[in-house]
Protein backbone atom coordinates (compact mmCIF):
# COMPACT_ATOMS: atom_id res chain seq x y z
CA UNK A 1 0.00 0.00 0.00
CA UNK A 2 2.40 2.06 0.69
CA UNK A 3 4.60 1.69 -2.19
CA UNK A 4 1.39 1.57 -4.39
CA UNK A 5 -0.46 4.55 -3.26
CA UNK A 6 1.24 7.83 -4.74
CA UNK A 7 1.65 5.65 -7.84
CA UNK A 8 -2.11 4.82 -8.28
CA UNK A 9 -3.31 8.23 -7.07
CA UNK A 10 -1.39 9.96 -9.96
CA UNK A 11 -2.77 7.19 -12.19
CA UNK A 12 -6.26 6.86 -11.18
CA UNK A 13 -6.57 10.76 -10.02
CA UNK A 14 -4.45 13.01 -12.59
CA UNK A 15 -3.94 16.42 -11.48
CA UNK A 16 -4.96 18.81 -14.93
CA UNK A 17 -2.90 21.37 -15.30
CA UNK A 18 -4.84 24.76 -15.70
CA UNK A 19 -3.89 26.39 -18.57
CA UNK A 20 -3.00 30.24 -18.10
CA UNK A 21 -6.07 31.37 -20.01
CA UNK A 22 -8.57 29.05 -18.03
CA UNK A 23 -7.49 30.59 -14.99
CA UNK A 24 -7.22 34.21 -16.16
CA UNK A 25 -10.87 33.97 -17.35
CA UNK A 26 -12.08 31.91 -14.16
CA UNK A 27 -9.93 35.11 -11.85
CA UNK A 28 -11.49 37.90 -14.16
CA UNK A 29 -15.06 36.39 -13.23
CA UNK A 30 -14.27 35.73 -9.25
CA UNK A 31 -12.86 38.97 -8.93
CA UNK A 32 -15.40 41.41 -11.21
CA UNK A 33 -15.08 44.81 -12.34
CA UNK A 34 -12.03 47.14 -11.02
CA UNK A 35 -9.43 45.03 -10.34
CA UNK A 36 -5.67 44.79 -11.12
CA UNK A 37 -5.89 42.48 -14.13
CA UNK A 38 -4.53 39.42 -14.49
CA UNK A 39 -0.59 40.32 -15.78
CA UNK A 40 -1.09 38.26 -19.61
CA UNK A 41 2.58 37.30 -20.51
CA UNK A 42 4.98 35.76 -17.69
CA UNK A 43 7.83 37.37 -17.02
CA UNK A 44 11.47 37.18 -18.18
CA UNK A 45 13.68 34.32 -16.64
CA UNK A 46 16.12 36.47 -14.50
CA UNK A 47 19.51 35.47 -12.59
CA UNK A 48 18.68 36.14 -8.76
CA UNK A 49 22.33 37.96 -8.48
CA UNK A 50 22.26 40.18 -11.69
CA UNK A 51 19.00 41.18 -10.44
CA UNK A 52 20.14 42.42 -6.84
CA UNK A 53 23.18 43.89 -8.57
CA UNK A 54 20.86 46.72 -10.15
CA UNK A 55 21.77 50.45 -9.31
CA UNK A 56 17.73 51.15 -9.00
CA UNK A 57 17.77 49.39 -5.45
CA UNK A 58 17.23 50.76 -2.10
CA UNK A 59 18.65 49.55 0.94
CA UNK A 60 17.16 47.35 3.62
CA UNK A 61 18.84 46.98 7.17
CA UNK A 62 16.68 46.06 10.24
CA UNK A 63 18.08 43.85 13.34
CA UNK A 64 16.04 41.16 11.65
CA UNK A 65 15.68 41.99 7.86
CA UNK A 66 18.60 42.57 5.30
CA UNK A 67 17.43 43.32 1.94
CA UNK A 68 16.31 45.99 -0.54
CA UNK A 69 13.79 47.93 -2.51
CA UNK A 70 13.33 48.28 -6.69
CA UNK A 71 12.82 51.33 -7.73
CA UNK A 72 11.25 49.68 -10.83
CA UNK A 73 7.69 49.29 -9.83
CA UNK A 74 8.22 50.40 -6.34
CA UNK A 75 8.19 46.73 -4.91
CA UNK A 76 9.95 45.18 -1.94
CA UNK A 77 11.24 42.13 -3.72
CA UNK A 78 14.89 41.16 -1.76
CA UNK A 79 13.76 40.21 1.90
CA UNK A 80 16.34 37.56 3.63
CA UNK A 81 16.00 36.96 7.34
CA UNK A 82 18.74 37.36 9.42
CA UNK A 83 17.88 35.43 12.79
CA UNK A 84 17.16 31.88 10.50
CA UNK A 85 19.66 30.45 8.24
CA UNK A 86 18.62 28.39 5.48
CA UNK A 87 20.19 25.29 5.72
CA UNK A 88 21.78 23.80 9.15
CA UNK A 89 25.44 24.66 7.94
CA UNK A 90 26.75 27.41 9.72
CA UNK A 91 28.14 28.75 6.81
CA UNK A 92 24.87 28.74 5.51
CA UNK A 93 23.64 32.18 4.12
CA UNK A 94 19.82 33.81 5.77
CA UNK A 95 16.93 32.59 4.79
CA UNK A 96 15.43 34.45 1.31
CA UNK A 97 12.11 35.35 2.08
CA UNK A 98 11.69 37.85 -1.20
CA UNK A 99 12.85 37.52 -4.56
CA UNK A 100 12.44 39.47 -7.85
CA UNK A 101 10.35 38.76 -10.45
CA UNK A 102 11.30 36.23 -12.72
CA UNK A 103 14.23 34.73 -10.80
CA UNK A 104 13.08 30.84 -9.71
CA UNK A 105 12.30 31.76 -6.16
CA UNK A 106 10.13 34.91 -7.60
CA UNK A 107 8.07 36.39 -4.22
CA UNK A 108 7.41 40.39 -3.71
CA UNK A 109 4.78 42.82 -2.56
CA UNK A 110 4.44 46.15 -4.81
CA UNK A 111 2.71 49.13 -4.14
CA UNK A 112 1.42 51.40 -6.87
CA UNK A 113 -2.34 53.33 -8.06
CA UNK A 114 -4.78 52.95 -10.25
CA UNK A 115 -5.92 56.14 -12.13
CA UNK A 116 -8.49 56.73 -14.27
CA UNK A 117 -9.06 52.75 -14.41
CA UNK A 118 -5.11 52.38 -15.34
CA UNK A 119 -2.64 50.36 -13.49
CA UNK A 120 0.40 52.60 -13.45
CA UNK A 121 3.18 50.65 -15.48
CA UNK A 122 5.52 47.76 -13.31
CA UNK A 123 8.24 49.03 -14.87
CA UNK A 124 7.42 52.92 -14.21
CA UNK A 125 11.47 53.98 -12.22
CA UNK A 126 11.03 56.25 -8.69
CA UNK A 127 12.99 58.38 -7.00
CA UNK A 128 13.66 57.56 -3.68
CA UNK A 129 15.00 60.45 -1.36
CA UNK A 130 17.41 58.20 0.85
CA UNK A 131 19.79 55.33 -0.13
CA UNK A 132 18.88 53.03 2.82
CA UNK A 133 15.76 51.95 4.79
CA UNK A 134 16.08 51.16 8.65
CA UNK A 135 13.83 51.80 11.46
CA UNK A 136 15.60 55.06 12.13
CA UNK A 137 15.68 56.79 8.27
CA UNK A 138 12.17 56.24 6.27
CA UNK A 139 12.66 56.45 2.45
CA UNK A 140 9.99 57.81 0.37
CA UNK A 141 9.49 57.22 -3.66
CA UNK A 142 8.49 59.44 -5.76
CA UNK A 143 7.54 59.79 -9.65
CA UNK A 144 4.95 61.94 -11.54
CA UNK A 145 2.87 60.52 -14.61
CA UNK A 146 2.12 62.37 -18.12
CA UNK A 147 -1.26 63.97 -16.38
CA UNK A 148 1.05 66.32 -13.76
CA UNK A 149 -0.39 63.63 -10.87
CA UNK A 150 2.68 63.00 -8.47
CA UNK A 151 2.71 59.92 -6.35
CA UNK A 152 4.68 59.41 -3.37
CA UNK A 153 5.63 56.09 -1.57
CA UNK A 154 6.80 56.38 2.22
CA UNK A 155 8.47 53.16 3.67
CA UNK A 156 9.29 53.21 7.28
CA UNK A 157 10.11 49.71 9.02
CA UNK A 158 10.04 48.33 12.99
CA UNK A 159 12.58 46.16 14.40
CA UNK A 160 10.76 43.57 13.58
CA UNK A 161 9.30 42.38 10.20
CA UNK A 162 6.79 44.94 10.06
CA UNK A 163 6.91 48.10 6.96
CA UNK A 164 4.68 51.16 6.64
CA UNK A 165 3.90 52.43 2.91
CA UNK A 166 2.22 55.41 2.85
CA UNK A 167 0.93 56.10 -0.21
CA UNK A 168 0.07 60.01 -1.20
CA UNK A 169 -0.95 60.97 -4.42
CA UNK A 170 -1.10 65.03 -5.46
CA UNK A 171 -3.32 66.59 -8.21
CA UNK A 172 -0.88 68.93 -9.48
CA UNK A 173 -2.65 68.61 -13.15
CA UNK A 174 -5.92 71.00 -14.59
CA UNK A 175 -8.58 68.04 -13.90
CA UNK A 176 -9.65 66.21 -11.65
CA UNK A 177 -8.49 63.04 -11.43
CA UNK A 178 -10.25 59.24 -10.38
CA UNK A 179 -6.94 57.39 -8.31
CA UNK A 180 -7.00 54.14 -6.11
CA UNK A 181 -4.05 53.39 -4.22
CA UNK A 182 -3.78 49.22 -4.37
CA UNK A 183 -0.80 46.94 -2.64
CA UNK A 184 -0.06 43.52 -3.96
CA UNK A 185 2.19 40.02 -2.69
CA UNK A 186 2.82 37.89 -5.80
CA UNK A 187 4.93 34.62 -5.48
CA UNK A 188 5.43 30.97 -7.04
CA UNK A 189 4.11 28.22 -5.24
CA UNK A 190 7.32 26.11 -6.35
CA UNK A 191 9.39 27.14 -2.96
CA UNK A 192 6.06 26.56 -0.91
CA UNK A 193 6.22 24.29 2.26
CA UNK A 194 3.48 21.25 1.96
CA UNK A 195 -0.02 21.95 2.85
CA UNK A 196 -0.70 19.46 5.68
CA UNK A 197 -3.21 19.13 7.98
CA UNK A 198 -2.04 20.55 11.27
CA UNK A 199 0.02 23.37 9.44
CA UNK A 200 -1.52 25.40 6.39
CA UNK A 201 0.50 26.81 3.53
CA UNK A 202 -1.17 28.82 0.93
CA UNK A 203 -3.87 31.71 1.15
CA UNK A 204 -4.56 33.12 4.25
CA UNK A 205 -6.09 35.99 5.98
CA UNK A 206 -8.84 37.51 8.53
CA UNK A 207 -12.00 38.40 6.88
CA UNK A 208 -15.03 40.10 8.41
CA UNK A 209 -13.65 38.85 11.92
CA UNK A 210 -12.99 35.73 10.69
CA UNK A 211 -10.02 33.52 9.80
CA UNK A 212 -9.76 32.35 6.13
CA UNK A 213 -7.66 29.45 4.88
CA UNK A 214 -9.86 26.72 3.09
CA UNK A 215 -7.45 26.68 0.06
CA UNK A 216 -4.16 25.24 -0.55
CA UNK A 217 -1.91 26.25 -3.72
CA UNK A 218 -3.97 23.52 -6.44
CA UNK A 219 -6.86 24.42 -5.01
CA UNK A 220 -7.01 27.94 -5.65
CA UNK A 221 -5.59 27.52 -8.97
CA UNK A 222 -8.55 25.53 -9.81
CA UNK A 223 -10.94 27.96 -8.50
CA UNK A 224 -9.01 30.70 -10.84
CA UNK A 225 -9.76 33.33 -7.80
CA UNK A 226 -11.52 33.92 -4.52
CA UNK A 227 -12.76 37.43 -3.14
CA UNK A 228 -13.47 36.10 0.74
CA UNK A 229 -16.72 37.61 2.31
CA UNK A 230 -16.33 40.74 5.20
CA UNK A 231 -14.12 43.54 5.57
CA UNK A 232 -10.33 42.46 5.55
CA UNK A 233 -8.34 42.61 8.40
CA UNK A 234 -5.41 41.10 6.42
CA UNK A 235 -4.80 38.87 4.16
CA UNK A 236 -1.14 37.03 2.33
CA UNK A 237 0.65 34.01 2.01
CA UNK A 238 1.89 31.82 4.52
CA UNK A 239 4.20 28.53 4.87
CA UNK A 240 5.04 26.61 7.79
CA UNK A 241 7.57 28.82 9.52
CA UNK A 242 7.19 31.76 7.23
CA UNK A 243 4.60 34.82 6.38
CA UNK A 244 4.11 37.47 4.04
CA UNK A 245 0.57 39.49 4.59
CA UNK A 246 -1.18 42.69 3.79
CA UNK A 247 -2.62 45.13 6.54
CA UNK A 248 -5.72 47.21 4.77
CA UNK A 249 -4.89 50.63 6.56
CA UNK A 250 -8.09 52.71 7.80
CA UNK A 251 -9.29 53.38 4.41
CA UNK A 252 -12.46 51.93 2.51
CA UNK A 253 -11.42 48.84 0.08
CA UNK A 254 -12.75 48.08 -3.42
CA UNK A 255 -11.78 44.48 -3.19
CA UNK A 256 -9.89 42.16 -1.46
CA UNK A 257 -8.86 38.57 -2.81
CA UNK A 258 -6.68 35.98 -4.29
CA UNK A 259 -5.97 34.96 -7.39
CA UNK A 260 -4.45 32.46 -9.04
CA UNK A 261 -2.24 33.57 -12.50
CA UNK A 262 -0.94 30.50 -14.03
CA UNK A 263 2.56 28.60 -14.14
CA UNK A 264 2.73 28.11 -10.56
CA UNK A 265 1.82 32.25 -9.95
CA UNK A 266 -0.28 33.40 -7.39
CA UNK A 267 -0.84 37.00 -6.39
CA UNK A 268 -3.25 38.65 -3.29
CA UNK A 269 -4.59 42.36 -4.18
CA UNK A 270 -5.86 44.94 -1.52
CA UNK A 271 -7.31 47.64 -4.02
CA UNK A 272 -8.63 50.90 -2.19
CA UNK A 273 -12.15 52.57 -3.23
CA UNK A 274 -11.42 55.12 -5.92
CA UNK A 275 -11.50 58.41 -4.66
CA UNK A 276 -11.94 61.80 -6.95
CA UNK A 277 -9.07 64.02 -6.72
CA UNK A 278 -9.81 67.30 -7.29
CA UNK A 279 -6.79 69.84 -9.21
CA UNK A 280 -4.71 70.53 -6.19
CA UNK A 281 -5.93 68.24 -3.97
CA UNK A 282 -4.63 64.98 -2.93
CA UNK A 283 -5.37 61.85 -0.93
CA UNK A 284 -3.49 59.47 1.48
CA UNK A 285 -3.08 56.18 2.10
CA UNK A 286 -1.54 53.61 4.59
CA UNK A 287 -1.12 49.76 4.35
CA UNK A 288 1.70 47.96 6.45
CA UNK A 289 3.60 44.50 4.68
CA UNK A 290 4.60 41.79 7.40
CA UNK A 291 7.56 39.65 5.92
CA UNK A 292 9.09 37.36 8.06
CA UNK A 293 9.30 34.79 10.47
CA UNK A 294 5.91 33.37 12.12
CA UNK A 295 6.95 34.09 15.47
CA UNK A 296 4.24 33.42 17.81
CA UNK A 297 5.23 36.42 20.40
CA UNK A 298 5.98 39.03 17.48
CA UNK A 299 2.67 38.18 15.85
CA UNK A 300 0.89 38.27 19.27
CA UNK A 301 2.06 41.74 19.65
CA UNK A 302 1.21 42.98 16.41
CA UNK A 303 -2.68 41.19 17.58
CA UNK A 304 -2.26 43.20 20.87
CA UNK A 305 -1.24 46.39 18.74
CA UNK A 306 -4.78 45.83 16.92
CA UNK A 307 -4.09 43.52 14.14
CA UNK A 308 -7.67 41.37 13.73
CA UNK A 309 -6.50 37.77 15.22
CA UNK A 310 -3.09 38.26 13.43
CA UNK A 311 -1.48 35.33 16.16
CA UNK A 312 -3.59 32.70 13.98
CA UNK A 313 -1.63 33.27 10.79
CA UNK A 314 0.47 29.94 13.23
CA UNK A 315 -2.39 27.23 12.29
CA UNK A 316 -3.05 26.85 16.25
CA UNK A 317 -6.36 25.09 15.44
CA UNK A 318 -9.05 24.35 17.94
CA UNK A 319 -6.55 22.95 20.58
CA UNK A 320 -4.82 26.88 20.85
CA UNK A 321 -5.87 27.01 24.82
CA UNK A 322 -3.30 24.24 25.10
CA UNK A 323 -0.98 25.08 22.93
CA UNK A 324 0.27 28.08 23.25
CA UNK A 325 0.69 27.37 27.22
CA UNK A 326 2.56 24.02 25.65
CA UNK A 327 5.07 26.30 23.68
CA UNK A 328 5.84 29.12 26.77
CA UNK A 329 6.47 25.82 28.58
CA UNK A 330 8.90 24.23 25.83
CA UNK A 331 10.64 28.15 25.37
CA UNK A 332 11.32 28.22 29.55
CA UNK A 333 12.69 24.74 29.63
CA UNK A 334 14.87 25.16 26.44
CA UNK A 335 16.45 28.71 28.51
CA UNK A 336 16.86 26.55 31.21
CA UNK A 337 18.66 23.45 29.65
CA UNK A 338 20.12 25.21 26.45
CA UNK A 339 19.01 21.69 24.50
CA UNK A 340 15.82 21.79 22.81
CA UNK A 341 15.57 17.66 22.52
CA UNK A 342 15.85 17.77 26.51
CA UNK A 343 13.22 20.48 26.54
CA UNK A 344 10.91 17.86 24.42
CA UNK A 345 11.53 14.91 26.68
CA UNK A 346 10.97 17.34 30.10
CA UNK A 347 7.88 18.85 28.15
CA UNK A 348 6.28 15.48 27.98
CA UNK A 349 7.17 14.34 31.10
CA UNK A 350 5.63 17.00 32.68
CA UNK A 351 2.71 16.53 30.41
CA UNK A 352 2.33 12.92 31.33
CA UNK A 353 3.00 13.69 35.09
CA UNK A 354 0.00 16.20 34.78
CA UNK A 355 -2.22 13.61 32.75
CA UNK A 356 -1.16 11.15 35.61
CA UNK A 357 -4.44 10.89 37.81
CA UNK A 358 -6.55 10.61 34.81
CA UNK A 359 -4.58 7.76 33.55
CA UNK A 360 -5.08 6.26 37.77
CA UNK A 361 -8.93 6.39 37.39
CA UNK A 362 -8.52 4.64 34.23
CA UNK A 363 -7.13 1.69 34.98
CA UNK A 364 -9.33 2.12 38.47
CA UNK A 365 -12.41 1.52 36.19
CA UNK A 366 -10.51 -1.42 34.01
CA UNK A 367 -10.09 -3.11 37.26
CA UNK A 368 -13.91 -3.03 38.29
CA UNK A 369 -15.03 -4.06 35.18
CA UNK A 370 -12.98 -6.69 35.07
CA UNK A 371 -14.60 -7.66 38.72
CA UNK A 372 -17.76 -7.54 37.52
CA UNK A 373 -16.91 -9.34 33.97
CA UNK A 374 -17.87 -12.91 35.42
CA UNK A 375 -21.59 -11.61 36.40
CA UNK A 376 -21.26 -9.82 32.75
CA UNK A 377 -21.09 -12.98 30.96
CA UNK A 378 -23.42 -14.85 33.51
CA UNK A 379 -26.21 -12.74 32.72
CA UNK A 380 -25.35 -12.74 29.17
CA UNK A 381 -25.64 -16.49 28.99
CA UNK A 382 -28.89 -16.56 30.78
CA UNK A 383 -30.50 -13.85 28.66
CA UNK A 384 -29.25 -14.52 25.39
CA UNK A 385 -32.68 -15.00 23.45
CA UNK A 386 -33.96 -11.83 25.34
CA UNK A 387 -31.56 -8.59 24.40
CA UNK A 388 -33.86 -5.90 26.29
CA UNK A 389 -33.59 -7.91 29.46
CA UNK A 390 -30.07 -8.52 29.02
CA UNK A 391 -29.12 -5.00 28.57
CA UNK A 392 -31.50 -4.15 31.74
CA UNK A 393 -29.91 -6.39 33.67
CA UNK A 394 -26.58 -5.45 33.39
CA UNK A 395 -27.51 -2.32 33.42
CA UNK A 396 -28.70 -2.88 37.33
CA UNK A 397 -25.52 -4.82 37.82
CA UNK A 398 -23.46 -1.79 37.09
CA UNK A 399 -25.47 0.14 39.59
CA UNK A 400 -25.35 -2.16 42.02
CA UNK A 401 -21.71 -2.68 41.79
CA UNK A 402 -21.04 1.13 41.76
CA UNK A 403 -19.60 0.46 38.05
CA UNK A 404 -19.14 3.40 35.29
CA UNK A 405 -18.90 1.13 32.25
CA UNK A 406 -17.72 4.62 30.83
CA UNK A 407 -15.20 6.00 33.35
CA UNK A 408 -12.32 3.83 31.31
CA UNK A 409 -13.28 5.97 27.97
CA UNK A 410 -13.97 9.39 29.55
CA UNK A 411 -10.29 9.79 30.52
CA UNK A 412 -8.94 8.99 27.22
CA UNK A 413 -11.22 10.91 25.62
CA UNK A 414 -9.83 14.01 27.78
CA UNK A 415 -6.30 13.08 26.95
CA UNK A 416 -6.27 13.24 23.42
CA UNK A 417 -6.68 16.65 23.05
CA UNK A 418 -4.03 17.57 25.31
CA UNK A 419 -1.20 15.40 23.61
CA UNK A 420 -2.87 16.39 20.28
CA UNK A 421 -1.85 19.88 20.72
CA UNK A 422 1.79 18.93 22.02
CA UNK A 423 1.77 17.22 18.36
CA UNK A 424 1.33 20.23 16.88
CA UNK A 425 3.43 22.61 18.54
CA UNK A 426 6.05 21.07 17.65
CA UNK A 427 4.96 20.81 14.35
CA UNK A 428 4.52 24.85 14.39
CA UNK A 429 7.13 25.71 16.82
CA UNK A 430 9.36 27.93 14.97
CA UNK A 431 12.03 27.98 17.94
CA UNK A 432 12.67 24.41 17.10
CA UNK A 433 13.75 24.65 13.63
CA UNK A 434 17.87 23.84 13.22
CA UNK A 435 18.17 23.38 16.72
CA UNK A 436 20.50 19.92 17.46
CA UNK A 437 19.76 17.26 19.82
CA UNK A 438 22.88 15.04 20.51
CA UNK A 439 25.33 12.77 18.27
CA UNK A 440 24.02 12.65 14.46
CA UNK A 441 20.54 14.88 15.45
CA UNK A 442 21.51 18.65 14.13
CA UNK A 443 18.52 19.92 13.28
CA UNK A 444 15.06 18.66 15.32
CA UNK A 445 12.78 20.41 12.86
CA UNK A 446 14.83 17.71 9.97
CA UNK A 447 13.85 14.17 9.79
CA UNK A 448 16.61 11.41 11.39
CA UNK A 449 19.31 11.91 9.08
CA UNK A 450 21.12 8.53 9.67
CA UNK A 451 19.87 5.60 7.42
CA UNK A 452 20.01 2.30 8.88
CA UNK A 453 19.84 1.09 4.89
CA UNK A 454 22.84 2.96 4.11
CA UNK A 455 25.13 1.73 7.52
CA UNK A 456 24.73 5.12 8.64
CA UNK A 457 26.61 6.78 5.81
CA UNK A 458 28.79 4.39 5.49
CA UNK A 459 27.47 3.11 1.88
CA UNK A 460 28.02 5.60 -0.92
CA UNK A 461 24.08 5.92 -2.07
CA UNK A 462 20.92 7.83 -0.44
CA UNK A 463 18.05 5.72 0.96
CA UNK A 464 15.10 6.88 -0.71
CA UNK A 465 11.57 7.36 0.52
CA UNK A 466 10.09 5.96 3.27
CA UNK A 467 13.07 3.46 3.00
CA UNK A 468 14.74 5.97 4.99
CA UNK A 469 14.44 4.49 8.65
CA UNK A 470 16.91 6.03 11.06
CA UNK A 471 17.42 4.59 14.86
CA UNK A 472 14.25 7.16 15.91
CA UNK A 473 11.97 5.54 13.60
CA UNK A 474 13.12 1.73 15.06
CA UNK A 475 12.93 2.94 18.63
CA UNK A 476 9.47 4.39 17.82
CA UNK A 477 8.46 0.81 16.37
CA UNK A 478 10.19 -1.34 18.82
CA UNK A 479 8.13 1.16 22.12
CA UNK A 480 4.71 1.05 20.41
CA UNK A 481 5.10 -2.67 20.27
CA UNK A 482 6.09 -3.01 23.94
CA UNK A 483 3.09 -0.38 24.59
CA UNK A 484 0.49 -2.59 22.42
CA UNK A 485 1.88 -5.83 24.17
CA UNK A 486 1.42 -4.45 27.27
CA UNK A 487 -2.16 -3.88 26.63
CA UNK A 488 -5.20 -6.35 27.45
CA UNK A 489 -5.95 -8.03 23.53
CA UNK A 490 -8.23 -10.99 25.42
CA UNK A 491 -11.19 -8.74 24.08
CA UNK A 492 -9.86 -8.56 20.55
CA UNK A 493 -10.83 -11.13 17.59
CA UNK A 494 -7.90 -12.68 15.80
CA UNK A 495 -8.08 -10.36 12.93
CA UNK A 496 -8.06 -6.97 15.81
CA UNK A 497 -4.92 -9.10 17.28
CA UNK A 498 -2.82 -9.35 14.02
CA UNK A 499 -3.79 -5.48 13.22
CA UNK A 500 -2.12 -4.36 16.24
CA UNK A 501 0.87 -6.85 15.73
CA UNK A 502 1.78 -5.22 12.64
CA UNK A 503 0.57 -1.71 13.53
CA UNK A 504 3.86 -0.11 15.29
CA UNK A 505 5.91 -1.18 12.51
CA UNK A 506 3.99 0.18 9.67
CA UNK A 507 4.05 2.85 11.71
CA UNK A 508 7.45 3.03 11.92
CA UNK A 509 8.08 3.43 8.01
CA UNK A 510 4.71 6.39 8.20
CA UNK A 511 6.44 8.17 10.44
CA UNK A 512 10.47 7.74 9.60
CA UNK A 513 10.26 10.84 7.38
CA UNK A 514 8.70 13.23 10.08
CA UNK A 515 10.93 15.66 12.27
CA UNK A 516 13.60 14.30 14.18
CA UNK A 517 11.80 16.38 17.16
CA UNK A 518 8.04 14.58 17.16
CA UNK A 519 9.90 11.01 16.98
CA UNK A 520 12.05 12.24 20.05
CA UNK A 521 8.32 13.43 21.71
CA UNK A 522 6.28 9.98 20.34
CA UNK A 523 9.32 7.66 21.70
CA UNK A 524 9.16 9.54 25.18
CA UNK A 525 5.73 8.93 24.99
CA UNK A 526 5.34 5.02 25.12
CA UNK A 527 8.77 5.15 27.39
CA UNK A 528 6.40 6.92 29.71
CA UNK A 529 3.17 4.92 28.95
CA UNK A 530 5.57 1.48 29.26
CA UNK A 531 6.73 3.07 32.63
CA UNK A 532 2.76 4.26 33.84
CA UNK A 533 1.37 1.33 32.93
CA UNK A 534 3.84 -1.22 34.33
CA UNK A 535 3.09 0.75 37.46
CA UNK A 536 -0.15 1.12 37.35
CA UNK A 537 -0.70 -3.06 36.77
CA UNK A 538 1.52 -3.36 39.97
CA UNK A 539 -1.18 -1.49 41.95
CA UNK A 540 -3.99 -3.93 40.18
CA UNK A 541 -2.70 -7.12 40.08
CA UNK A 542 -6.36 -8.28 39.65
CA UNK A 543 -6.54 -6.90 36.26
CA UNK A 544 -2.94 -7.90 35.48
CA UNK A 545 -3.84 -11.85 36.41
CA UNK A 546 -7.33 -11.82 34.45
CA UNK A 547 -5.94 -10.14 31.52
CA UNK A 548 -3.23 -12.57 31.89
CA UNK A 549 -5.82 -15.41 32.44
CA UNK A 550 -7.70 -14.14 29.28
CA UNK A 551 -4.76 -14.25 26.99
CA UNK A 552 -3.97 -17.78 27.66
CA UNK A 553 -8.10 -18.66 27.62
CA UNK A 554 -7.32 -17.44 24.00
CA UNK A 555 -4.25 -19.03 23.26
CA UNK A 556 -5.87 -22.13 23.56
CA UNK A 557 -9.13 -21.51 21.88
Amino acid sequence: LILGWDIGIRYFYPEAAVPPEVATAATAKAQGAGDLGSEGAAARKVDLKAALASPTRVVIDTPRLSGSINLAGARIDDIELKDYRETVRKNSGPVRLFAPEGTSGQYFAEFGFVTGGQRQPSTALWQADGAKLTPETPVTLTRTDAGGVTYAIRFAVDKNYMVTATQTATNRGVAAAIIQPFALIKRTDRNATIDQFVAHSGPVGVFGGTLWDPHSYAELAELGGEKPEGAASWLGFTDQYWLAALVPGKGETDSAGFRSLGDTLFRTDLLYAATTVPAGGSLTQDTRLFAGAKDSQILDFYEESGITYFGKAISWGWFEIFEKPFLWLLRTLNGLVGNFGVAIILLTVIIRGLMFPIAQKQFASMAQMKAVQPKMKEIQERFKDDKQRQQQEIMKLYKDEKVNPLAGCLPLVLQIPIFFALYKVLVLAIEMRHEPFILWIRDLSAPDPAHILNLFGMLPYDVPGFLAIGPLAVLLGITMWLTFKLNPSSAMDPVQQQMFAIMPWILMFVMAPFAAGLLLYWVTSNLLTLAQQSYLYSKHPQLKAANAAAEKQAAKS
